[in-house]
């Protein structure tokens, strides 16, 4: 299935689990771990014997499909026996919920789901414009999670970006029968910190939302940053929420790390509706205005120069080393910092400069720039800049192109 490149998540594994080394060990699972992930998954329990042992069943109509025999503790003295046959039986079921089970065992992981309530098609199926928006839009809030874990801001625009995407790489997904539905798994280490301050910032967004829809006052949303509301996490709950009916999210521990400190054991899931997209637009606008300005002293490598004429003013763009958690600047400057920074990059090394890093933008342009002045690196930083020069020539002079 087609994904963007900056896709963050990983698809579902159809395998062996993913990155662990083949088959999971019966001597590492916990019962009370794999019983729990069972009845979180629909399985049912059929009886059994109290005390020793439980009997589960997959959900559906399913006949013929396997039963699995769960110890109730290690004691038991079996128990690793029957865990090896649950586990086989697990790897052999055609039921989607058996692989979900077993990368629960094999990844402790929150699961984050998605929910759209959105027209069938053919088949119970929905188009795949739909389902791709319900990726999108699950990637988003997984991204304004990880950004709100790095700082509390109304707007990040391209603060944290880089670190934030980073910390979802070991995500994984499942999708729904019928395309309806998505499920992300967030390994507990090191994704616990994102599910925790997801679960705050979805509540708090709700109760912000019921509050304007209730007085006309935004005020809620003000508060609401401190527990991760942004405008990263409206802009993904609009387009969640666009096109459907009605949208969910629900969260559940990973039983093996048991419950994050101020949250409940099993979260209600957070419900959006078409109604409440004014509140939303309203809000993403607000946070967008109010983000303020920052002063900031960047260091950063001259990655493109440009301005009009032999002399004058110019343009550089700032590969950030230091300074602010962006990953490039663009900063206007006068002709002598134009020239510091064009003799500074020819003989390899990166400069200073202070500013305002701007929030119009998303915080990649510096305004009032002062103080350029090259900075000394050591030897082999120094060497391999030189060598990015020298592989992107084109890039430098007085005019280097159109933009930049």
């Amino acid at each position: 299935m087609h994904r963007p490149i900056d896709e963050p998540m990983r698809p579902h594994p159809t395998t062996t689990p993913p990155e662990r080394g083949g088959p999971l060990d019966p001597a590492q699972i916990d019962p009370l771990v794999l019983g729990a992930l069972l009845d979180r998954h629909g399985w049912r329990r059929r009886g059994g014997t109290p005390g020793r042992y439980s009997r589960w069943t997959p959900p559906g109509p399913g006949a013929g499909s396997p039963s699995l025999l769960v110890p109730e503790n290690r004691a038991f003295p079996d128990c690793e026996d029957l865990l090896g046959e649950a586990l086989t039986a697990l790897s052999r079921c055609a039921a989607p919920s058996a692989r979900e089970v077993l990368v629960g065992l094999t990844v402790p992981s929150d699961e984050v789901r998605w929910w759209r309530d959105v027209p069938q098609g053919p088949s119970g199926t929905v188009p795949w414009t739909v389902q791709d928006r319900l990726r999108s839009a699950a990637r988003q809030v997984l991204l304004a999670g990880a950004l709100a874990v790095r700082g509390r801001a109304g707007y990040h625009g391209a603060r944290h970006r880089r670190q934030a995407q980073a910390s979802l790489e070991g995500v994984l997904v499942g999708a729904a029968h019928g395309g309806r539905g998505l499920t992300a798994f967030v390994p507990v280490d090191p994704g616990r910190a994102v599910t925790t301050r997801l679960y705050h910032a979805l509540y708090a967004a709700r109760e912000a939302v019921d509050y304007q829809r209730a007085t006309g006052r935004p005020d809620a949303f003000d508060s609401a940053v401190e527990a991760g509301v942004s405008r990263e996490l409206t802009e993904a709950l609009i387009s969640l929420v666009r096109g459907a009916e009605g949208a969910r999210i629900a969260l559940e521990w990973a039983p093996a790390a048991g419950v994050p400190e101020g949250c409940a054991a099993r979260p209600e899931p957070v419900e959006f509706s078409p109604g409440d997209l004014p509140a939303l637009r309203e809000a993403g606008a607000r946070y967008l205005r109010g983000e303020p300005s920052m002063p900031v002293r960047i260091t950063g490598t001259v990655v493109r120069m440009r301005r009009s004429g032999p002399r004058g003013a110019g343009t550089v763009r700032l590969r950030v080393l230091a300074g602010a958690e962006v990953p490039h600047v663009r900063v206007a400057l006068d002709e002598d910092g134009y020239r510091t920074a064009g003799h500074a990059h020819l003989v390899g090394l990166p400069i200073r400069v202070a500013g305002r890093l701007e929030s119009r933008g998303g915080f990649r342009r510096l305004t009032d720039a002062s103080g350029v002045v090259p900075v000394q690196v050591d030897e082999a930083e120094r060497d391999r800049l030189m060598k990015a020069l020298h592989e992107n020539l084109g890039f430098f002079g007085e005019a280097c192109g159109p933009g930049d």
